[in-house]
C-alpha cells in the first residue's frame, strides 16, 4: 500500500469510528454490534502502530491519554454564572413579571431545560478540535480536567463539519453519570474497601478530577451540552437557535428542551418534570428557564451573581417515613461531638438511606427526636438526609430520650460545653476518632483529593499506630499497607500514587486540609489569594488577617492560634518537607528584568476583555512584577474592568481602588 492510500485508510476508519460513537453515544441509536466496533477500532489501533507519524490528538485511540494536570487553574472565556433558585409557581410568574418589566411590549418567548444533576464543565475548540477541559470551578476559573474529559464518549474530539465552524468555540455542559450505573460503580469500590459514592453527581465530580484518566475512563461517564460560552464570528438570534447549531456539531443535546410563548408553558412543563423525574435516566434537579432571545438576554443583562434572564426552578424536596432504631455519637475533626440517628433503611432519592445527622444538642432536643420514634425525612438538594419532624401521633410510650455524654465516646475524656457556642467538644487533641476524621478531611475531593483512602483505611491505619498525624500518610510503604484486610497489591500501589499526586494540589487547598477552626474551602482561598503562601499567613498577625474582606476577628484569632501552637509548628513543617504545595501560583516570577508599572502591584481582573483571554492578561501582569489575584480587599492597587464588571467593580469603587479601563491597561503594557 501506498503512503497515500494508508491515509485514506486512516481517515476512513477513524470518519466511521466517530459516526458509530456518535450514533451509540450521543443518540442511543446504535447501528453496529459491540464486536464489530471493537474490531474497527483493533483495526485502526493496528494501522497507527505500524504508522506513528500519522496518529491525529482527534483519532478515536486517544480519548485515554496524558496527564491530567492536577490543580491546574483556567481562565473561562466568559463567566459561568451561578443561576437564581425559584421553587414553585408563585416565583416563575415573578420572574416572568420582573422580564416584562424590563422589556415592556416585547413578546417573550422561554426556553425551558431539565437541570441535570452533575458536574458543570466547559470545553474548548480551536479549528474544530478540543483542546481543553475544565470544570465550572469559582465561574471565573475552572480546573483543568482536559485528559479526563476526553475520555468521555459523547464528547466530540473533533466537531463535525458544519457549514461554519468557529476558529475558537467554548462550549458548556454538564457530566452525569446514569442512575441505573451507579450499582456497578459502589460494589467495584465496596471491593476495593473504599467508601461507595452517596449519588451519581458525587460519582461523576469524583471521577473528573481523578489523577489516572484510564480508570475515569472505565467510569460510564455522559454529558448534556446545553449552551454555548463563546464562538468566534458566530452570532445566534436566539439560545434554540445555538442548541440547533450544537446538535449539527455532533454535541450531545437534552431532548427534553422546549420552547414557549408564555410562562404559564414553562409552568406546566416544570409541573410534568416534577411527576416525571423519577423515570428519568439520570439525575435532574429542576428546570433551568432561559429568555430564547439573545439580544433580549443582552438587555436584560446580569445582576452581581446571575444572569437577569434565567431562574432555576428547583424540584421540592423528597420525603419519606421511617424508624429511628438507635441515636449514637460522632466525633468530628475539631472534636464536636455529633448525634446521629440509625434508622431502619429507607429508599429515597435513588439512595438507600440508613443514618441521618441531628446536627447538635440543641437541635435534637428542640425537634424531640427519641430512640424508637417515626420520623420524616428529607434530602436536602437531593443529598444530605435530613430530620424533618417526628410523627408523634405515632408514639406508644416506649421511646427513649437522648442525651449527649458527659465524656467522649472515643477516647473517655471529659467533654467541654460552652455557654458561647451550641457545639459540645471533646478537647483531647490525641483522641483517635478526631485524627481519623482529620485524615478524612484532609483527603476530601476539595481538600488533597485522595482517592482510595477511605474510613475503613484510615481505621486501620490509625489503630495499627502507622499513622498518628496526618505528615505521616507521606512515610508510608508500600510493606506497611498492602497486608491491611482487603487492600493487596493494586490497591496499595493506587494509594501510594494518589498520596504522592496529592503533593501537587495548590496551596490553598492545603490550608483547607489543615482543619483549622471556622477555616473552609472559601475562605481559605481568600487567605491564599491574599497572603500568597502559608508561612506568610503563618507570620501575619490578627489585625491583618481579620482586616480581609469576608474574614471577621473571631476567625483571624482561630487562624493565629493554629499557627501559633508549638505542636501545629512541627506538623506543618513535616508536611512542607513532603513536598506539598506552600505558595499560590498566583505568586509573582522571583526575577524581572526591569522595573515596571506593574512591578509589586496587586491587580484584580474582572468582565470580558475585548483584545485578550483575561488568562493571557494575568500572565501579562506577571511577567511585568505584578501579581493578580481574584478578590477586591483593600490591599488591591488597581482593578482592571472589562465589559460587564460585577460585583468587584461595586467592592473597588467602595474601597477606592484606582480603576483601569482595558484600553488603560493595554496602553500601560510594555510594547517590546
Amino acid at each position: 500500500m501506498t503512503a497515500k492510500s494508508i491515509e485514506n485508510q486512516l481517515n476512513q476508519l477513524r470518519d466511521n469510528l466517530r459516526y458509530h460513537e456518535h450514533k451509540y453515544y450521543v443518540e442511543n441509536q446504535p447501528e453496529i454490534s459491540d464486536e464489530d466496533f471493537d474490531s474497527m477500532m483493533k483495526q485502526l489501533e493496528a494501522l497507527e502502530t505500524e504508522t506513528p507519524e500519522l496518529v491525529t490528538t482527534d483519532s478515536p485511540t486517544q480519548r485515554v491519554g496524558g496527564s491530567v494536570g492536577f490543580g491546574e487553574r483556567v481562565q473561562h472565556y466568559s463567566s459561568m454564572l451561578s443561576l437564581d433558585n425559584t421553587f414553585g409557581p408563585d416565583e416563575l410568574y415573578d420572574f416572568d413579571r420582573r422580564v416584562k418589566q424590563m422589556l415592556p411590549e416585547e413578546r417573550i418567548e422561554y426556553v425551558a431545560e431539565l437541570k441535570i444533576d452533575g458536574l458543570g464543565v466547559s470545553l474548548v475548540y480551536e479549528n474544530g478540535l478540543l483542546t481543553r477541559g475544565a470544570t465550572r470551578g469559582d465561574g471565573e476559573y475552572g480546573e483543568n480536567v482536559t485528559a479526563n474529559l476526553r475520555t468521555v464518549r459523547s464528547i466530540p474530539l473533533k466537531i463535525a463539519s458544519i457549514e461554519s465552524s468557529p476558529a475558537l468555540m467554548e462550549v458548556r455542559g454538564e457530566v452525569f453519570i446514569p442512575r441505573d450505573r451507579m450499582d456497578d460503580i459502589n460494589k467495584e469500590r465496596i471491593e476495593n474497601e473504599e467508601a461507595p459514592f452517596v449519588n451519581p453527581r458525587n460519582a461523576a465530580a469524583g471521577s473528573v478530577r481523578l489523577l489516572d484518566a484510564s480508570i475515569t475512563a472505565s467510569r460510564p461517564l455522559d454529558i448534556f451540552i446545553y449552551t454555548v460560552g463563546y464562538a468566534e464570528g458566530i452570532e445566534f438570534a436566539t439560545h434554540s437557535e445555538a442548541l440547533g447549531l450544537l446538535e449539527r456539531m455532533g454535541f450531545k443535546v437534552n431532548p427534553s428542551t422546549e420552547c414557549f410563548p408564555s410562562i404559564e408553558g414553562v409552568v406546566e412543563y416544570c409541573r410534568r418534570q416534577t411527576t416525571e423525574r423519577e423515570n428519568i435516566a439520570y439525575d435532574v434537579d429542576g428546570v433551568v428557564v432561559k429568555v430564547n432571545s439573545i439580544a433580549q438576554q443582552s438587555e436584560l443583562g446580569f445582576t452581581a451573581k446571575s444572569p437577569r434572564w434565567a431562574v432555576s426552578c428547583k424540584f421540592p424536596a423528597r420525603k419519606a417515613t421511617t424508624r429511628v432504631r438507635a441515636i449514637d455519637v460522632q466525633v468530628g475533626r475539631t472534636g464536636v461531638l455529633t448525634p446521629r440517628a440509625i434508622l431502619e433503611p429507607v429508599h429515597l432519592s435513588g439512595a438507600t438511606i440508613t443514618h441521618a445527622t441531628l446536627h447538635n444538642e440543641q437541635d435534637l432536643h428542640r425537634k424531640d427526636v427519641r430512640v424508637g420514634d417515626t420520623i420524616v425525612l428529607e434530602r436536602s438538594g437531593d443529598v444530605i438526609p435530613k430530620v424533618i419532624s417526628v410523627v408523634k401521633e405515632k408514639r406508644d410510650g416506649t421511646e427513649k430520650e437522648f442525651h449527649l455524654p458527659d465524656r467522649c465516646p472515643a477516647c473517655d475524656s471529659p467533654v467541654q460545653r460552652s455557654t458561647e457556642e451550641v457545639a459540645v467538644r471533646c478537647v483531647n487533641s490525641a483522641c483517635p476518632m478526631q485524627l481519623k476524621r482529620r485524615i478524612e478531611s484532609f483527603a476530601w475531593r476539595s481538600a488533597l483529593n485522595i482517592e482510595g483512602l477511605g474510613p475503613a483505611v484510615i481505621t486501620q491505619l490509625v489503630d495499627s499506630g502507622l499513622v498518628s498525624s496526618v505528615a505521616d500518610l507521606y512515610d508510608l510503604k508500600k510493606a506497611d499497607i498492602v497486608e491491611f484486610e482487603r487492600v493487596g497489591e493494586k490497591s496499595a500501589d493506587n494509594l501510594l500514587r494518589e498520596i504522592e499526586g496529592s503533593k501537587r494540589a495548590p496551596a490553598a487547598k492545603v490550608l483547607f486540609g489543615l482543619g483549622i477552626m471556622h477555616v473552609g474551602q472559601n475562605v481559605a482561598e481568600l487567605l491564599i489569594e491574599h497572603f500568597s503562601s502559608i508561612d506568610a499567613l503563618a507570620a501575619a498577625d490578627v489585625e491583618e488577617i481579620a482586616s480581609i474582606h469576608g474574614i471577621g476577628p473571631k476567625l483571624a484569632e482561630s487562624v493565629r492560634q493554629f499557627f501559633q501552637q508549638s505542636a501545629n509548628q512541627e506538623f506543618l513543617r513535616r508536611l512542607k518537607d513532603a513536598g506539598l504545595q506552600w505558595e499560590s501560583d498566583d505568586s509573582p516570577p522571583p526575577e524581572i528584568s526591569q522595573e515596571s508599572f506593574f512591578t509589586g502591584k496587586t491587580f484584580v481582573l474582572t468582565g470580558t476583555l475585548s483584545q485578550m483571554a483575561r488568562s493571557d492578561a494575568s500572565k501579562k501582569i506577571k511577567e511585568c512584577g505584578g501579581k493578580t489575584t481574584s478578590s477586591v480587599t483593600s490591599k488591591t492597587d488597581y482593578l482592571i474592568a472589562g465589559e460587564s464588571a460585577g460585583s468587584k467593580y461595586d467592592r473597588a469603587m467602595e474601597l477606592g481602588v484606582e480603576i483601569l479601563t482595558e484600553e488603560e491597561f493595554l496602553a500601560r503594557l510594555p510594547t517590546d
